[in-house]
Formats: C-alpha cells, structure tokens, sequence
C-alpha cells in the first residue's frame, strides 16, 4: 500500500505588522485648528480695540462735537494745536502732562522696589506666611472708588481719621493731605502704593519660586553676602519678571485717573489733574472729542516711547 507524504508548507516568519495610520477627522491636526481657538480673542480685539482704534485716528482729524450735525475734517490741526503755545488746549494739556509725570516718577521706583523687598521676605519660610501674603494683597481687590472715598474720609484735613491719630500721638494735626501741595501728591503716592504694592509682590514671588534652590546653596557654601545674592543671583533671573513689572506699572502709573479724581479732585488747582482727567473731560463733559482723541494719540505716543526705552535699559546685556 503506497503511502503519501505532503511536505509541510513553509509558513513566512511572523513581521510586525505595520502600523496603521489613523485618519483625523474633523477639525483636528487642520491648519486652521490654531486660529479657531484664537477666534473668541481676536473677535473681541477687532471689536473692542482695533475698530475703535482707527476709527479715534479718525475722530482726531475731525472738529468732531457730538452736539453739532456737522464735523468738518481739520486734518493734523488738532495735533498741531497740542504743540502751539497760543492755542486753547496747549496749557491745559501740557500741564496735565507735568502732573502724570511727577505721579509716575513719584509712585513707580516705590512699586518696583518695596513689593520686590516684600516677596524676597514672603518667600522665606515662617509661621504665619501665607496669613501675611494674603493680608498684604487684599486691597487690591478693592476697586478704586472705594479706595478713593475711604481715603478721601481718612485724610480729610478737618475730621479725617489720619490727623486725629496724630494729635493723639503729640504730632501735628492739621496737615492739610488733600488740599496743598506737596501733600496732595504724598497721599496720592502713598495710596496708590498702598492699594498695588501686593499685586506686584504677588508677580515677584511666582518669578522666586522659579529659581533653583540649588543656587542658593551653592552661593552659601561660597560665603555670598545678601546683596551679593540680590545682585548676581536674584536679580538676573527675575529680569523678565522685572520687565513686566515695570512697563506694566508705568503704563498703569500714567493712566491714573481714579485716585486723583476721588480723593483730591485734581486739585489744590490743577495740581493733580492729570492727563487722563483733562482727556475725559474734555470729550465727555465739553464733548471736543476730536482734540480728545488727538490729546489721547499723544499721550500714547509717549508711553509707548518710554515703554521702548524700559525694554532697551532692562535687555539682557551680552
């Protein structure tokens, strides 16, 4: 009987299967994708800060009155008024100017140093940190008109708290803190210190907590000094967070409006009457919104020049 042999069939060695690619669907891995989640933002910028922008340029080339049906096109002569010593807006303007520049020379040094010393302080590890980082941020959760009308009260010349206190502890109570100078800028400074100084501190500490224990250390093993470490350790590597401090705080500096309005009136005279009020005054309650618009294109003219000049003197040298 004759017998049949089948010879086995090779079997191809086993290969690892090639992955397969899954196909997106949707709107996912698209070009667009970026551009749709920056959608709601620039929807918002087009509308609340581009159109409005161009369309104050063009406001400021207009004698533009809100009570009169015409408004002619004057060109750059709202401009040219700003800088025209016999003009109306020309005094009124650039000593609105001086003002916001004695307040910003005044309060920004204080708010880029003191909250700088407060979290280098807050930083260290004692009893009670978190209490004292929460009670020295607090008031700037307070909005401003109620910053400026607690203080208005507190420093009234005649029946304010402050000079009460004063008299109680033998020292002089009739300082007039709202209405001579130079005390009306002492207590617009020290106010607004007081309200932003834990803002700025609470940007300061997220910039320590980023550095390296490690160096440090290593600083004290070398027998660094505290201005040794501030100098060559802190203060390098707290440089992007000094640049945001510092044009941020100018920018706010100079557009103060609420503290000198609320608590000293813009007074003694105008004083205190920076270029925020002139510029609000002058659109909303005279309703000259083209020599508005031309004060406001100015003013920010020159914070964006000084905001240039912060970035070039804080850059990283090489």
């Amino acid at each position: 009987m004759a017998t049949t042999t089948t010879e086995p069939v090779p079997v191809a060695p086993p290969t690892a299967a090639a992955p397969r690619r899954r196909r997106r669907s949707g709107i996912h891995g698209s070009v667009l994708t970026p551009y749709l989640f920056l959608a709601p933002f620039l929807f918002l910028f087009v509308c609340f800060v581009l159109v409005p922008g161009v369309f104050g340029i063009w406001i400021s080339l207009h004698d533009w009155d809100f009570l009169l049906p015409g408004k002619p096109f004057v060109g750059l002569q709202n401009y040219a008024d700003l800088f025209d010593s016999s003009s109306v807006q020309y005094g009124a303007f650039w000593a609105s100017m001086r003002a916001t520049a004695i307040f910003v020379v005044g309060s920004v040094p204080f708010l880029v140093v003191l909250p700088l010393l407060l979290a280098i302080a807050l930083n260290r590890s004692f009893p009670g940190r978190t209490f004292f980082r929460a009670v020295f941020f607090a008031p700037f959760v307070l909005g401003v008109a109620v910053v400026g009308l607690m203080w208005r009260y507190l420093l009234d010349p005649s029946f304010g708290l402050v000079n009460g206190m004063l008299g109680a502890i033998g020292l002089p109570d009739d300082i007039p803190w709202t209405t001579d100078q130079p005390w009306a800028w002492i207590s617009l400074i020290g106010v607004t210190v007081w309200w932003t100084v834990g803002f700025n501190a609470v940007i300061y500490l997220a910039g320590l907590a980023d550095i390296p224990a490690e160096h440090y250390e290593a600083a004290e093993l070398d027998g660094v000094n505290a201005w040794q470490r501030l100098r060559y350790i802190t203060l390098p590597a707290l440089r992007p967070v000094l640049i945001f401090v510092v044009v941020t705080t100018f920018l706010a500096s100079a557009n103060m409006f609420g503290q000198s309005y609320l608590l000293t009136q813009g007074g003694p005279g105008d004083s205190t009457r920076t270029a925020i009020i002139t510029i609000t005054e002058l659109g909303l309650t005279q309703f000259r919104m083209g020599q508005a618009s031309a004060m406001s294109y100015v003013l920010a003219l020159f914070l964006c020049l000084v905001s240039l000049l912060n970035f070039w003197a804080l850059r990283e040298r090489r």
